[in-house]
């Protein structure tokens, strides 16, 4: 189920998620920017992890880092990337944490949302 929604009518939470993942993108000059916020309301932020041993999405990086910290369930997604949808690999990490109606946000390079999609679509 694809939802399109302008980044105005964002609930705040949401567009400040956005805002955390584009700034990743932007600060490590990095492909993607991810941010994902827990049960509790706190945040991760990530970004495109491109070692020659290890390849991670930025989305996948920030759930790890929430599974790492503790979370014990995701209340929403955002990925900001260049990219036209968020794939599946990165929706099942969100759903595993989340469930599948968690939403994903996916934003482009300028931050505007271009689609909020659930976890489990």
């Amino acid at each position: 189920m694809t939802e399109t929604t302008p980044s105005t009518e964002l609930d705040p939470e949401d567009r400040k998620i956005i805002t955390l993942a584009r700034s990743a993108r932007a600060r490590n000059g990095v492909p993607e920017g991810a941010a994902v916020r827990d049960e509790t309301g706190r945040t991760y932020v990530a970004g495109t992890v491109g070692l020659d041993s290890l390849r991670l999405s930025a989305l996948r990086t920030a759930v790890a880092m929430a599974v790492a910290s503790g979370a014990k369930s995701l209340e929403a997604a955002a990925v900001v990337t260049a990219a036209d949808s968020v794939p599946a690999e990165d929706r099942a990490a969100v759903r595993d944490l989340g469930g599948p109606g968690t939403p994903v946000l996916l934003a482009g390079p300028d931050g505007t949302l271009r689609e909020s999609v659930a976890a489990g679509a």
